[in-house]
């Protein structure tokens, strides 16, 4: 898939709105990139798609956010950037999260092993001060159906300058 270029944390932010809308319970987004790549403003806009009633905010030294929905939803996100081994990813029990709601993982990398099969990869790169490009790959058939309902020709039209 072509890279996406958003010129402004807001459009990242609505990116992340129209795929959180998306989501359902077993949903895995893995968030790859750099520190102040992006990947908080876009868990931000998720969990505002998603209707989390809680403030978002870096999950690094918990693990694990929680974010409340309606009628007892859950949305995980998880930051396995202090994960030592996939072993110790193995003990947060990401199949019991995966079955309660969508997860989001941030450093996926670090527990590739551990991961499920099907999931869908963002990964996004500091490109200035504004531009963020963010990459989009799906391993699977739903996270293909995700990023197929992606409005990304629709608010990629509103770039300036790239």
């Amino acid at each position: 898939m072509s890279p996406f270029v958003s010129s402004s944390p807001q459009t990242t932010r609505q990116l992340g709105q129209a795929l959180g809308a998306l989501l359902q319970p077993g949903d895995c987004i893995c968030l790859q990139g750099d520190l102040g790549a992006g990947k908080t403003t876009f868990v931000q806009g998720i969990a505002a798609g998603w209707g989390a009633r809680d403030e978002v905010s870096s999950p690094t030294f918990v693990l694990v956010n929680v974010y409340r929905g309606t009628e007892d939803k859950k949305l995980f996100h998880l930051d396995t950037y202090r994960i030592e081994s996939p072993a110790e990813a193995e003990e947060l029990d990401l199949d019991s999260m995966l079955a309660q709601g969508p997860l989001l993982i941030e450093w996926p990398e670090r527990i590739r092993p551990v991961l499920p099969p099907e999931t869908l990869w963002v990964t996004l790169e500091h490109l200035d001060e504004t531009h963020r490009q963010l990459v989009f790959r799906a391993s699977g058939e739903r996270p293909r159906q995700l990023l197929s309902q992606l409005p990304l020709t629709h608010l990629s039209s509103h770039v300036a300058g790239r």
